[in-house]
C-alpha cells in the first residue's frame, strides 16, 4: 500500500547554455522538495537540451554534461529524479536517463529506439541501445548498471521509457517493464515536438499503458522553442489505471518550467477520469496555432539576443499574420508573467527603458509594441491604395511602429540600368518574372536596413503553400532572418486570420480579410491574383498534401482527388501537372528559406523534413502517364 507523491516538470532548455539548464533543473529540484514530491521525472536530454545535433558526435559534449550531471547530486537529495544526458560508452554514444535517488546515482537508462522521421536525425547521433541488455559503466572510481534496466525504490518497481520508445507498439519497453518484470510505475521522458494534435495521441500512448497493466505513467516534454525550428509544448501528463491528468495549467507556458504533482497509492489507484479525452476541433487548432507562435517568437527573440521584429508588411494575409502573432506574443506572454517579469525575461531593454515602463504600467503594453514591432509598407507603381490602407489600419490598431514609403525610384533604376545594358526596353509581354521579380526584390535591402539599425529579426512572410510552388521572389518576400509561418498552408491561415479578428478582437483585420490574396507585382488593368497566377488554393493544398506528405506520383494524387468532384478531370490533370513541374523547378529556393516553424505534421524545410533534389528529372514520365489516364 505504498504511497508517493509524484510529479512530472516540463523545462525550457536550450543548447550549450549550462547556466540556464542547471538553473531551471535546481529551480524545479527545489519547488519539487518544497511540495513533497518524492519521484519527479524531468524530460529527455534534460541536461545538455534536445537540440544540440552534431555536438552529440564530440566527445567533449557528452563529458560535460556528465560534470553537470555530478554537479546537480547535491539538489536530489530526498528524491528519486530522472536526469537526461548523452553518455559515451564504448565508443558509442547512448541517449540516456539517469535515475537519481537521495543523490546517488541507481543507474542509467538507455534509448532503446532512435527517431527517423519526419523531423528526427537521431541515428545520426545516438546508437540504439539493444533491449534487455544490462552492462557497467565506470565513471568516477565506481561502477554503475547501464541498459534496459527497471529500479526498485521504496517499495516500488519502476521502469524508464524515453520518447521514440514509446511509439513502437507491442516492442515497447514499458510492455516489458510491466509485463515481464513486474514494474508499477512508469516515468517517460520526452522531447516531443509540436505538431497540431498530437498531445491527444500522447496521452493515448500512455492511457494504453495505464489501463492495460493497472500501472502509474508520468510522462514529461521539453517546453518552447528550444534550439530555433522545433516547438516544444510543454506536455505533462499523470495516469494511473482509470485516471488521468494533463496539464492542469496548460501547455506551451512562457516560464521557464512548471511542475505538476499528485498522490499515488500503489495498492488502491485513483479514481477513472471524471472526463474523456476532448475532440481536437478547428477552434483548438487555431488556439494551438496562436499559442505555439507566439511562444517561438519569444523564445526566439530572446534566445537570439535581439531586439524585436521589422516587417515589410503589404496589407496582404501572410505578412498580416506575422504582425498579429508578434501581438499575441506580447498579450499572453505579459497575461502569464506579468508586465515585469515579461520585460525582464525579454532580455531587450537596458535597466533605464525596463524602468520608464514599469513606470506606466497601462501605457506600456502599447509602448512595447511600437518598440518591438517595425512594420514598412513599401509601395511601388503597382500597389493599391486597399493594401496601403489594410497595412496602416492593423498596423495602427496594433500599436506597431508604422513606415509608408514607395521604392519606385529604385525599381526605375534597376530597370533603367538593365535596358541600357540588354540595349532594350523591358515588357510585360516579353520580361514578365523580371519585372514582378525587381519590385519584391528592391524591397529587400531598405527593409534589411532598418533591421540592422534597430538590431532586430527579420520576419520573411512566405506560406508552405507558396513555398510548395515557389510563388515567392528569392531575396524579396522569402528574404529574412526567421521565416514564422512557412511551415503552414494558405487556406489555412486566411481562415485563422478571420477567426482572429472574429474571436482574438483584432478588428484592424478587418480591411486585410476584405481583400482577394494577391502580390500586387503586375499593373492594376491586368487584376493579378495569386489564385489565377496559380490554381485555388484549397486544391493547392490537397495536391500538396498526397504529393508531398503522402509521397504519391501523379496518377495516384489524381486518381484519389477526382473522387472529390474538385473540377473536372482535364482541369485537375492541369493543376496536378502545374503543381508536380513548379515543386521540381524550385526545390533550390526552399533549400534558401530562413528558418521556419515545425507546426502541422509535415512541412518543406529540407533542413527539417522533406528532402527533394535540387536536379531532377522533373517527373517527365510520371507526368506523361497523367495525360495518357483515363
Amino acid at each position: 500500500m505504498t504511497q508517493l507523491t509524484i510529479a512530472g516538470a516540463t523545462l525550457n532548455q536550450t543548447p550549450l547554455d549550462w547556466e540556464n539548464n542547471l538553473r531551471n533543473i535546481r529551480q524545479v529540484l527545489a519547488a519539487a522538495r518544497a511540495r513533497g514530491v518524492e519521484v519527479l521525472c524531468l524530460p529527455e536530454l534534460s541536461i545538455t537540451a534536445y537540440g544540440c545535433e552534431d555536438l552529440f558526435l564530440g566527445e567533449w559534449l557528452p563529458q560535460k554534461a556528465l560534470e553537470a550531471l555530478w554537479s546537480l547530486l547535491p539538489d536530489c537529495e530526498g528524491l528519486l529524479v530522472t536526469l537526461g544526458l548523452p553518455l559515451r560508452f564504448e565508443g558509442k554514444v547512448y541517449n540516456c536517463a539517469c535515475v537519481v535517488a537521495d543523490g546517488q546515482i541507481l543507474g542509467f537508462t538507455a534509448k532503446q529506439f532512435m527517431a527517423l522521421d519526419g523531423v528526427h536525425y537521431e541515428p545520426r547521433w545516438f546508437t540504439p541501445w539493444q533491449p534487455g541488455r544490462e552492462a557497467v559503466i565506470h565513471l568516477k572510481g565506481q561502477d554503475y548498471p547501464l541498459g534496459d534496466l527497471v529500479y526498485d525504490w521504496k517499495e516500488v518497481r519502476i521502469g524508464i521509457e524515453i520518447c521514440e520508445d514509446a511509439w513502437h507498439g507491442e516492442e515497447r519497453p514499458a510492455i516489458r517493464h510491466c509485463q515481464e518484470r513486474g514494474a508499477q510505475l512508469i516515468l517517460g521522458l520526452n522531447a516531443s515536438h509540436f505538431a497540431f494534435g498530437k498531445h491527444l495521441q500522447r496521452l493515448q500512448l500512455v492511457r494504453d499503458i495505464a489501463q492495460r497493466f493497472r500501472v502509474a505513467y508520468i510522462y514529461t516534454n521539453l517546453l518552447g522553442n528550444e534550439a530555433g525550428r522545433m516547438i516544444y509544448d510543454g506536455d505533462i501528463i499523470i495516469a494511473q489505471g482509470d485516471y488521468w491528468q494533463q496539464n492542469d495549467k496548460g501547455r506551451l507556458s512562457f516560464e521557464q518550467w512548471r511542475l505538476q504533482t499528485n498522490k499515488l497509492n500503489f495498492g488502491t489507484p485513483l479514481p477513472p477520469a471524471s472526463r474523456p479525452p476532448a475532440a481536437y476541433t478547428v477552434e483548438q487548432k487555431y488556439e494551438d496555432f496562436t499559442k505555439t507562435l507566439s511562444l517561438a517568437l519569444f523564445d526566439y527573440l530572446r534566445k537570439s539576443r535581439s531586439r524585436g521584429f521589422a516587417l515589410s508588411l503589404s496589407g496582404g494575409a501572410d505578412s498580416a499574420a506575422c504582425a498579429v502573432l508578434v501581438a499575441e506574443m506580447l498579450r499572453r506572454g505579459v497575461a502569464e508573467l506579468g508586465l515585469e517579469r515579461f520585460v525582464h525575461k525579454l532580455g531587450v531593454f537596458s535597466e533605464a527603458q525596463q524602468q520608464v515602463l514599469l513606470q506606466q504600467p497601462k501605457e506600456a503594453p502599447a509602448l512595447l509594441m511600437r518598440q518591438l514591432l517595425a512594420c514598412a509598407y513599401q509601395a511601388a507603381d503597382n500597389s493599391s491604395e486597399a493594401t496601403l490602407h489594410a497595412a496602416r489600419t492593423l498596423a495602427e490598431s496594433l500599436n506597431a511602429t508604422f513606415y509608408d514609403w514607395n521604392i519606385g525610384q529604385e525599381v526605375n533604376t534597376y530597370t533603367q540600368k538593365i535596358e541600357t545594358a540588354l540595349q532594350r526596353q523591358l515588357t510585360w509581354e516579353q520580361d514578365d518574372i523580371a519585372l514582378q521579380n525587381i519590385q519584391a526584390r528592391a524591397r529587400s535591402p531598405i527593409i534589411w536596413m532598418l533591421t540592422n539599425v534597430h538590431n532586430y529579426l527579420l520576419m520573411a512572410t512566405s506560406n508552405r503553400s507558396e513555398g510548395s510552388v515557389g510563388y515567392a521572389t528569392m531575396d524579396g518576400d522569402t528574404s529574412g532572418s526567421i521565416s514564422p509561418i512557412a511551415g503552414i498552408d494558405k487556406p489555412f491561415l486566411r481562415a485563422w486570420l478571420q477567426w482572429a479578428e472574429s474571436e482574438l478582437g483584432y478588428k484592424g483585420l478587418a480591411p486585410v480579410n476584405a481583400l482577394v490574396p494577391t502580390a500586387e507585382l503586375r499593373p492594376q488593368e491586368q487584376a493579378q491574383t495569386d489564385e489565377v497566377d496559380l490554381m485555388p488554393y484549397p486544391i493547392l493544398q490537397a495536391i500538396e498534401y498526397l504529393a508531398i506528405r503522402q509521397y504519391k506520383s501523379p496518377v495516384e494524387v489524381f486518381v484519389e482527388l477526382r473522387t472529390q468532384d474538385l473540377v473536372p478531370d482535364t482541369q485537375l490533370k492541369d493543376y496536378i501537372t502545374k503543381f508536380f513541374r513548379l515543386w521540381s523547378r524550385n526545390q533550390w529556393k526552399r533549400e534558401r528559406l530562413a528558418p521556419s516553424f515545425h507546426l502541422d505534421e509535415y512541412n518543406l524545410d529540407p533542413r527539417s523534413w522533406y528532402r527533394f533534389p535540387i536536379l531532377s528529372g522533373a517527373f517527365k514520365e510520371e507526368l506523361e502517364a497523367l495525360a495518357r489516364y483515363v
